[in-house]
């Protein structure tokens, strides 16, 4: 495990604007910032960072944390690779304590793959300049044919696999890697009942994938021989590190430059962004050879919602560009189109241009999608019958666009395209709509049942004072209803946010106003009848600030950093989503002002702290009385057990019967 100083160092390091900023576009809205939420879709921006508090929080789908918990979510990493993680970005040396076989089996696997493809990423680099094989083949393969630069080169850290078939593989186990990752990562290949392993990149120029964070998760290799029966390009296979369909070559390369210029250019291969990115136009990013898919359109969603797809001009571009295109829409994203002459790719096209005349010929060329897609069909369209069709072909493409206006200002373009009525086509894409609608909402129906069975299945597993989610049951006594871990969630919230405040109660019989700070008065009320809380997460933030009030004193405010930087990031996550969640206040006044000391403040404690200290014993005390119940119906009870628990659960009716009557008072 990771030394809690080293924690420290890094939580201290760790400036959270650059690092959420490395995956979404960021814009400052007064102290704070704001993006469209790179965990869910969205087209109001709900995604908020506080610099100040080193905190994200996004009120629309909820996630929160601090950085580390960022990159966990992002990269789908454990807590100890994240922070390994901004470690190395800050340049902090990472001291590790000892670990058990379970930390050290659960965390090695993904590390030890990432460890082998950066290393072999620099093997086959330094092959590629040190050996003459290297030089000849695929140095003068990339400078000399592709007319990449030495700077290119080693930018996208290019590369070449020996062509002798074993040679790499034995390099790797001879400087420690083991044959497992060898083969989990796809570097190596094994024939069945053999113990001997085989380069399956042996023979070809090497380009390494990077993913959004600039780390190697696999490589594409391109042969050089004209044999037509050896595959021109051999891929990396997915992994527990690498799904094709969720990663961008050459993002990590492109993704400031995407956001500075506020759109990216899709086109299809290593080359054609490596070609661009050397003649100045950087915001490129490729597919890799693949269909392009919905991870890989959200993913680019994190920067831009500008899309431009660039492709060869002949029919396989245009059929590359026209699967592009729906799927796109279907995102809510802006698309254009731009194809290059017949006899160029976009390798060849950025090769003999300059930078100023590729970016003339991608500013003056850009298509908007419905322009594009009406020439293409109606240029096919030589009868009624085939109209009708390519106006079908457009209204499926126009029902995509979720956002209503925009639609229908398609609506009105397509009508005036294909020279037919606007009301026509607006009643046409709303049937498709409606079709797709109610197929969606019947998928939904069934996952949302689905899930709900699953979730009261569980609970009917779970010992009862775990049982805090799913339909809340009805205090009759009370007449009111509220979750176990509802209660000890506003518990929570209220030391986090207003532990240091005070509130004033009417005392009914003196009409007098007696003062009570927040954190004493929650603290006093529970330790009285020795009562804790039971759900973990919020158990450990109440005994740590229990923790902190007694060695600090009343009316001290406990730093929350404490909590947002917490090394559990579970228990970070639930102070993050705590200290940002008041329903009745504006985001900006929430995390701008620091106190808030005013008198609807003031009130809502008064009200809200006595409320559901009395709701959280009232609601303890019912599951102690369930529980007792449960011992009385045990066939076969000894009558001395017996007494002692009619004794105990006539003395928990009674209790309940007092706290029915506050709680009355107090909802």
């Amino acid at each position: 495990m990771i030394d809690r100083e080293t924690i420290d160092r890094i939580f201290a390091a760790a400036n959270i604007v650059d690092i959420v900023g490395d995956y979404v576009t960021l814009k400052r809205r007064g102290a704070n910032y704001q993006a469209c939420c790179p965990f869910h879709q969205e087209k109001t921006p709900s995604f908020v960072v506080s610099p100040s508090r080193g905190i994200y929080k996004c009120f629309g789908c909820g996630k929160a944390g601090n950085a580390v918990n960022f990159i966990m979510e992002s990269e789908s990493v454990s807590y100890p690779e994240a922070l390994k993680m901004l470690a190395k970005r800050y340049g902090i040396e990472v001291r590790e304590e000892a670990q058990t076989e379970e930390d050290i089996a659960r965390n090695n696997n993904r590390e030890s793959m990432f460890a082998l493809n950066q290393w072999a990423a620099d093997y086959f680099q330094r092959y590629m300049y040190n050996e003459d094989e290297g030089r000849a083949v695929a140095l003068t393969y990339f400078s000399s044919l592709r007319g990449f630069s030495d700077a290119t080169i080693r930018k996208f850290g290019l590369g070449f696999c020996p062509s002798r078939g074993n040679r790499f593989s034995d390099d790797a186990r001879s400087a420690g890697y083991k044959p497992e990752f060898l083969l989990s990562t796809g570097l190596s290949l094994q024939r069945d009942g053999s113990s001997e392993l085989r380069d399956r990149f042996y023979d070809r120029v090497i380009f390494p994938v990077h993913n959004v964070s600039g780390r190697v998760v696999a490589f594409g290799g391109r042969t050089l021989r004209t044999d037509k029966k050896v595959a021109k390009y051999q891929n990396s296979p997915e992994s527990e590190i690498y799904s094709k369909s969720r990663e961008l070559y050459g993002l990590f390369f492109a993704k400031k430059a995407i956001q500075q210029e506020d759109r990216v250019i899709m086109v299809e291969g290593y080359a054609d962004v490596i070609s661009m990115h050397q003649a100045g136009v950087e915001n490129v990013v490729a597919s890799s050879g693949t269909s392009l898919t919905e991870e890989q359109i959200r993913l680019v969603g994190r920067f831009t919602n500008n899309i431009t797809l660039m492709y060869d001009g002949d029919p396989a571009g245009v059929k590359a560009s026209m699967r592009g295109v729906d799927l796109i829409l279907k995102e809510g994203m802006n698309v254009r189109i731009v194809l290059l002459p017949e006899e160029h790719d976009p390798d060849t096209f950025a090769r003999a241009h300059t930078s100023e005349e590729l970016r003339d010929y991608i500013t003056r060329e850009a298509q908007d999608f419905l322009g594009f897609k009406a020439r293409l069909l109606l240029g096919d369209a030589k009868d009624p019958m085939q109209r009708s069709e390519a106006i079908r072909a457009m209204v499926e493409s126009v029902s995509l666009i979720p956002d209503n206006i925009k639609r229908q200002e398609y609506v009105k373009y397509c009508a005036e395209i294909m020279q037919t009525s606007v009301d026509t086509l607006t009643s046409e894409v709303a049937l498709v709509r409606a079709g797709v609608r109610a197929g969606r909402e019947g998928q939904d129906f069934v996952r949302r049942h689905q899930a709900h069975e699953a979730q009261r299945e569980r609970e009917e597993q779970m010992p009862i004072q775990q049982q805090h989610s799913g339909p809340e049951r009805v205090i009759s006594d009370a007449s009111v209803g509220t979750s176990m871990y509802t209660l000890e969630k506003e518990i929570v919230k209220y030391l986090l946010k207003y532990g240091h405040l005070n509130f004033s109660v009417l005392d009914e019989q003196t009409k007098e106003y007696f003062d009570y700070n927040v954190a004493e008065h929650i603290f006093t009320e529970l330790d009285a009848d020795g009562l804790t809380l039971s759900i973990p997460v919020f158990s450990e933030l109440y005994n740590e600030y229990h923790a902190e009030f007694d060695r600090q004193g009343v009316g001290v405010e406990v730093s929350v950093h404490t909590f947002v930087n917490h090394h559990n990031p579970e228990v970070s996550r639930m102070a993050v989503d705590l200290l940002t969640s008041d329903d009745n206040y504006q985001i900006s006044r929430i995390w701008e002002q620091k106190d808030v000391h005013n008198e609807s403040v003031q009130e809502q404690l008064a009200d809200g702290v006595p409320s559901v200290v009395s709701l959280f014993k009232w609601r303890t005390v019912d599951q102690r009385i369930s529980e007792l119940r449960k011992r009385l119906a045990t066939p076969g009870l000894p009558d001395e057990e017996m007494s002692s628990v009619l004794a105990a659960l006539t003395k928990f009716l009674a209790v309940r019967g007092m706290l029915a009557n506050v709680t009355k008072r107090l909802i």
